[in-house]
């Protein structure tokens, strides 16, 4: 990298951390933290949930991916997605911000202690915790490798550094300093990827290429499916992306309940689901063509980053630099700020009565210390990747396979049809999800298809069939008022309504 390309990804983290520091005005109390004060406008949260959904490991787990299979990426990853949340808008986003609006929630776990009981609201609370120590920690690694290709600064080095950054500006400006720095990625990632997808048409011949490049590479790069991404695969995927994309992935309900009403939060999905389905197939151009420009690659997940250096000019490269950080930095920032949403407000109050009459101040110090905790923890994982089998696997496996039995109760909890699945499905359904991961993982041999789908699945049998085999056992009145609540929005908006205890 030349010294324009360190200027221009300078300025990048200076903006960065400018948004934070205006943010940190905009924070009075916890409900601003955490929940953006219920006043994220919906082209706003729609940009946060979209930035937040993937991060750099884009730009090495599945550019290896894209330069191995070819057009299958989209089709398993992107199709999906879009998918999950056009349902999702329908189905599940609405019930976020009205779950706000009557309970004052700040939190996705806190309505579960109504919706279940406390226990239960404990234990998917820790085990959310705990996956996402390794999800955020795969993504870290992921930026750190792209470090060390552009400009060979150690992997450990590159992980702490990207991880400092990042916590300086989310710690300070909570989920406003996510989100506005979300829309400003955004931006950033859009002028790199269009640069970049223009430059490579160019060098392969012009626009004819789009089509073209194709006819060059092997017959099996143009297959929707091919490899270990079978259609079983792409089905096991919808139904985690639904789950994850909806809420499963804690930083994504929070965009949600950050909006003003479920009108609002649904035009949020349905942005987001579009950007999903549009946005790439531009990004992921340059990935498929790189066979062409680089054969038999002993590491592919190198590959779009090579092309980077070798085929943009210097300032550009710097940008493309800062648009891989921006995808890291906004799920990560995003995550962290989630789990300690979850850490502080369902987590300490059960642990010590003391953290449930905490004044504002003292609730926003707790909350920061918890948020450099946490990702403390995250960058140490980082470090040790390896030892759970690299980027991919912990992206793909660990957390697509265990994200279901922690989202089921969660997100199905949501919707009127399943209210007769209690606290009871709820534990059940999780632990047997976990119990065929285990098997699944380490005592069968099957295929990455039915590794992902199995726990989801059994999971989600479970929690449904013990509900329904309730018949018509009455429901509890409060569970009962609560969902019936979330069919409409509150009158006023910006007033939770009174009658539920989060």
């Amino acid at each position: 990298m030349s010294m324009l390309d360190w200027i221009v990804l300078g300025l990048f983290f200076l903006l960065m951390v400018g948004i934070g520091v205006w943010s940190f005005r905009q924070i009075s109390g916890t409900q601003d933290f955490f929940a953006a004060g219920g006043k994220m406008p919906w082209w706003l949260s729609g940009i946060s949930h979209h930035m937040s959904g993937y991060s750099a490991a884009v730009f090495v787990a599945y550019a290896g991916v894209a330069y191995t299979y070819g057009f299958t990426l989209y089709v398993w990853w992107a199709i999906p997605v879009s998918i999950a949340v056009f349902v999702g808008a329908a189905l599940i986003a609405p019930r976020w911000a009205r779950l706000r609006q009557r309970m004052n929630i700040e939190s996705p776990m806190e309505y579960l202690s109504t919706r279940y009981n406390v226990p239960t609201q404990q234990l998917m609370a820790w085990s959310g915790v705990l996956l996402k120590l390794f999800d955020v920690g795969a993504k870290w690694a992921a930026i750190a490798v792209i470090l060390n290709v552009f400009a060979g600064v150690p992997l450990n080095v590159g992980i702490f550094l990207s991880g400092a950054i990042s916590l300086l500006y989310s710690a300070i400006g909570g989920l406003w300093a996510d989100a506005w720095t979300d829309f400003a990625q955004f931006i950033v990632q859009l002028i790199a990827g269009v640069a970049m997808f223009v430059i490579v048409v160019m060098k392969l011949g012009g626009i004819g290429s789009i089509t073209g490049i194709w006819d060059q590479l092997p017959a099996s790069h143009s297959q929707p499916l091919v490899g270990p991404y079978t259609m079983g695969f792409v089905l096991a995927y919808i139904l985690i992306d639904f789950l994850s994309y909806n809420g499963g992935t804690w930083n994504l309900a929070q965009r949600y309940i950050a909006s003003p009403n479920g009108s609002e939060a649904r035009k949020a999905a349905l942005l987001s689901g579009a950007l999903y389905l549009i946005w790439p197939l531009i990004l992921f151009f340059p990935m498929w063509a790189a066979p062409l420009f680089y054969q038999d690659l002993k590491d592919p997940t190198q590959s779009y980053s090579m092309m980077t250096m070798d085929l943009l000019p210097h300032g550009l490269i710097g940008l493309v630099l800062a648009s891989m950080f921006a995808h890291t930095m906004a799920m990560t920032t995003s995550d962290a700020n989630a789990i300690t949403a979850v850490i502080t407000r369902d987590i300490l109050p059960v642990i010590s009565s003391k953290y449930r009459t905490l004044s504002e101040k003292t609730a926003l110090r707790v909350a920061r210390g918890a948020m450099i905790t946490f990702v403390v923890l995250t960058l140490i994982i980082a470090v040790y990747s390896s030892t759970f089998g690299g980027i991919l696997n912990l992206l793909i496996v660990w957390f697509g396979a265990l994200v279901g039995p922690i989202s089921i109760p969660m997100l199905l909890g949501l919707i009127p049809a399943f209210k007769r699945s209690d606290s009871t499905a709820a534990i059940v359904s999780w632990a047997a999800g976990i119990v065929t991961f285990v098997i699944v993982k380490y005592v069968l041999t099957v295929s990455t298809a039915t590794l992902v789908a199995s726990p989801v699945v059994v999971s989600a049998i479970l929690f449904i069939g013990m509900g329904w085999l309730k018949g018509s056992t009455p429901v509890s009145p409060k569970v009962e008022q609560l969902l019936d609540s979330l069919s409409s929005d509150a009158q006023d908006a910006n007033s939770p309504q009174q009658g539920f205890k989060a």
